[in-house]
């Protein structure tokens, strides 16, 4: 790694992130401060009641009451002593910010009793951390239906108070008259509405209450207002949704006075990165670098309005980070990259997302009699086969097939490039040819796809981890994050491409900011990372399995009797650092480090002495899992089939630590090189050797022929 190699570049960039302090001096420094606010006296509880009191009696028997008891170490047997509800009946606001209360009933049994209260703020105090009950907020807001404000967020009950007290109209001098009347707020011109829980106010953001669900309906009730936190309310106008991120806190990266350099610096890194794509005609898929600002670029800060192009003298210098990026590319989510954005807002958009996922439900149909035979010509002409493929130049061997080097001439095509109407017409290809593809394939073979097409059948099904495609459910992805990690479960996930093979530009992290920045190199899928897979020797490894498809329309699926097992070549851990290493993470070592091939018979034999399992019980779930995709894919794009089609596939597999399967993606035309090359014994199906030579003579009979040897029906 660089950061270990370079000397100096993980100073410089620690310092450029301001992640080389020391937290211990840092921590010296706060307790000093701490020592010095001791010496200072502290404000007297019972001495601002009184005060307040002498106030509420002056205004007269209808006045409404703000308290402030911030930061005077209240505890739960002060709170109940200082008996609150019957000295101001009319309190309206109560600030316990910053406090000792910890215990849950406690507070909950004088908050009920205080029945005009609008406003809470229990902000820093351990009650907030020793709720069981879930979210605290909810809890209160049944014990006081009334409630505005909560822990400095909007309730769902938020009137004209609450947004009279963010215009600055309600506080602790104005609370408000009784019976419950307000003054207009059409005099606002500025409105704060940070730290409220509606930062993402949209037509999308549930904001109930008198006025509307919407940014712009809460704009309309207040025709004075020119500005919304900081940004100009005609520009809220113009867009359907927006975030008003002009009050939103940055992240900061986490580390510790234990952390090295180079380890704050691949924490922080997300929150810097630019990156830019090489035209390489060969690779350009491949060749996304990113890159670091020098130290006066990365200390320009976000605005939605940058003036680096037009700044005048004595403003800050700002740039937008997400330039040309608006909400149709969903901008308010992928600002959470850099910003603490609302986590309810997100959480939300992801139950409306699982509730709708979880209402789906497939049956699979029952196994049929394939009813798909020969396609031999009745005057017993070979068939003529165009390939690009060497493994089927080199090994159809079979008298009925002969190989032709004119596509027009052949009667069947068998490729690896997509064949589309263009190729057709260029080609000279007819539609009496077959081809190795189905029409609408994509719904399997490109991964956003495959997984739009099994929650569209099946919903949530245990063999399909959770999958989210990034451009288009990065708000949902955000929420399921965030509830994940509220909720202490575990957060590691990877990043695939749509439609790109040998895990190029795949990344395994947990890391949201990461996440969401590595979108810039491409449309991506976000999976939920199976972190703790069945491991063979120590080591990570999935199957590989081949599909036949004679016809979608009726199904008729096979499964070859030939699978294999791929592994990775270091022993397997959730180390951080090794997310980093390819061969402990990933199994293809086709392209990368080095192939250890293991015959499958031994690999079966071995796995199930290791792990003390039946084989069998195994792939039959494993097959019920593979005849449940294809068959999804028949039911929900029916478009696919086609007669004259015929087509292999690759399906990865991977066992959880239950021994449980996971579909990982479905391959058009895949690599066949372990099965052309190495004779194995079929553990499943027919038994029997099967011989890599003959691998495509069975495939080719088995499609064209009507021959089951071999393979098993699904």
């Amino acid at each position: 790694m660089q950061l270990k190699e370079v000397p100096g570049l993980a100073q410089r960039m620690a310092a450029l992130m301001c992640v080389d302090l020391d937290t211990n001096s840092l921590s010296e420094e706060v307790e000093t401060e701490g020592e010095q606010n001791e010496e200072m006296p502290k404000r007297n509880v019972v001495e601002i009641v009184e005060t307040q009191i002498q106030k509420a009696r002056e205004r007269g028997c209808n006045a409404a009451v703000w308290l402030e008891l911030d930061e005077l170490d209240i505890d739960d047997s002060m709170l109940c002593s200082l008996d609150l509800s019957t000295k101001f009946p009319n309190l309206v606001a109560l600030n316990l910010w910053g406090n000792k209360l910890q215990n849950v009933e406690t507070v909950l049994q004088e908050v009920r009793k205080l029945k005009n209260l609008r406003a809470i703020w229990l902000n820093e105090n351990p009650v907030l951390r020793n709720c069981d009950c879930g979210n605290i907020s909810d809890v209160i807001l049944e014990c006081v239906p009334r409630l505005e404000i909560c822990n400095s967020c909007f309730t769902s009950n938020f009137t004209e108070w609450a947004l009279g007290f963010c215009g600055s109209v309600y506080g602790i001098d104005n609370p408000g008259l009784f019976p419950y009347e307000y003054h207009s707020l059409e005099g606002i011109t500025t409105l704060d509405l940070s730290d409220r829980c509606i930062h993402g106010l949209s037509t999308k953001v549930d904001i109930p209450g008198p006025l509307g669900n919407s940014a712009v309906k809460i704009l309309k009730s207040l025709p004075g207002l020119s500005l919304l936190n900081g940004v100009r309310s005609l520009k809220i106008l113009e867009c359907e949704k927006h975030v008003i991120d002009s009050s939103l806190q940055p992240r900061l990266p986490k580390w510790t006075s234990a952390t090295s350099l180079a380890d704050r610096v691949i924490n922080a890194m997300w929150l810097y990165l630019m990156t830019y794509r090489l035209a390489d005609e060969e690779k350009i898929d491949e060749t996304s670098v990113w890159y670091v600002m020098d130290e006066l670029g990365s200390a320009l800060r976000h605005s939605d309005e940058p003036n680096f192009r037009n700044v005048h003298k004595g403003e800050e210098c700002t740039r937008d980070y997400l330039i040309g990026i608006g909400e149709d590319k969903q901008r308010s989510a992928r600002l959470t990259a850099w910003f603490h954005t609302p986590q309810n807002y997100f959480i939300m958009e992801y139950k409306m997302h699982y509730e709708k996922l979880h209402s789906r439900s497939f049956s699979l149909p029952d196994v049929t009699v394939p009813i798909t035979h020969s396609i031999l010509p009745s005057d017993g002409r070979a068939l003529r086969v165009y390939t690009d493929i060497p493994h089927v130049e080199e090994f159809l061997t079979r008298p009925e097939f002969v190989l032709t080097s004119e596509p027009k001439d052949a009667d069947i095509i068998w490729t690896s490039m997509q064949v589309d109407a263009e190729v057709k017409i260029s080609v000279g290809l007819t539609d009496r040819q077959y081809i190795n593809q189905f029409p609408f394939e994509a719904c399997l073979v490109m991964k956003h796809h495959l997984a739009e097409t099994i929650h569209e059948a099946h919903g949530l099904p245990e063999w399909c981890q959770p999958t989210y495609n990034l451009e288009t459910q990065l708000s949902e992805f955000i929420g399921d994050y965030c509830l994940r990690e509220r909720e202490g479960l575990d957060n590691l996930w990877i990043l695939k491409p749509w439609n790109m093979a040998r895990t190029i530009d795949t990344t395994v992290t947990g890391d949201l900011s990461a996440i969401i920045r590595l979108m810039e190199t491409g449309p991506k899928i976000c999976q939920k990372y199976i972190e703790h897979p069945a491991l063979f020797r120590g080591k990570k490894f999935d199957l590989r399995y081949i599909v036949l498809v004679r016809s979608m329309d009726p199904v008729e699926i096979f499964l070859a009797d030939v699978f294999w097992a791929r592994l990775a070549n270091n022993a397997y851990t959730l180390e951080k650092s090794s997310f980093f290493e390819y061969e402990t993470h990933f199994t293809v070592m086709n392209y990368v480090g080095r192939l250890n091939h293991m015959n499958t018979p031994e690999f079966v034999m071995e796995f199930e002495r290791e792990h003390q399992v039946n084989w069998l019980d195994i792939h039959q779930r494993i097959r019920e899992m593979i005849r449940s995709v294809f068959y999804s894919a028949a039911a929900v794009h029916p478009e696919m089939h086609s007669s004259k089609s015929r087509a292999i596939y690759g399906v990865d597999v991977m066992l959880d630590c239950f021994y449980k399967p996971k579909i990982l993606e479905v391959t058009y035309c895949p690599d066949c090189t372990r099965a052309c090359k190495y004779d194995t014994e079929a553990v499943m199906g027919n038994r029997g050797v099967i011989k890599g030579q003959e691998f495509f003579n069975y495939i080719f009979g088995s499609l064209f022929l009507g021959e089951s040897d071999f393979v098993t029906p699904l």
